[in-house]
């Protein structure tokens, strides 16, 4: 029969750890898999899922969790002015919102950085009330800030739910 005098405290400190990690290795084996939709890497994992985790190492570019949908801060490289970078933000926006089996009309949320209010909080707004659902406004919240590369002018993140 099984004692715990007969084993020192170390041996079942090593006991259960190995018990343990043995259990989360089949969980995850169970529980995480990886799939490709539209080009994307999808990761899920419970209720969680990641999509565009091969855009860049340190980040999905989008996670749902339950009925909820947050994007990184997205940003563009190609175009050269506001209007240009922040179209193809909101683009990249919509497709992971799509692919997430949501849409702008559920935004819940939205963070806009800008490079230089002063010269582009016209201009953003602009694009953004022709870009958002008029009958489904988020809140959103605008601020100016030093974005990660000096070409950069603009960069969103938004949260939306899934029904």
């Amino acid at each position: 029969s099984y004692s715990t005098h007969d084993h020192s405290a170390s041996d079942l400190s090593t006991l259960t750890l190995t018990m343990m990690l043995t259990q989360l290795q089949i969980a995850g084996r169970a529980a995480l898999r990886l799939a490709s939709s539209s080009g994307s890497l999808r990761f899920s994992s419970s209720n969680i899922t990641r999509l565009g985790t091969e855009v860049l190492p340190t980040m999905s570019q989008a996670v749902v969790h339950g009925n909820t949908v947050y994007t990184s801060g997205m940003v563009d490289r190609s175009a050269d002015d506001l209007e240009g970078q922040m179209r193809n933000v909101l683009a990249k926006i919509d497709s992971y919102l799509e692919e997430a089996g949501t849409d702008k009309s559920k935004l819940l949320t939205g963070t806009v950085w800008l490079k230089d209010i002063e010269r582009d909080m016209s201009a953003m707004n602009k694009v953004w009330m022709e870009w958002i659902d008029p009958d489904n406004k988020p809140v959103r919240a605008t601020t100016q800030a030093e974005l990660a590369s000096p070409s950069l002018l603009i960069e969103i993140q938004v949260t939306a739910a899934k029904n």
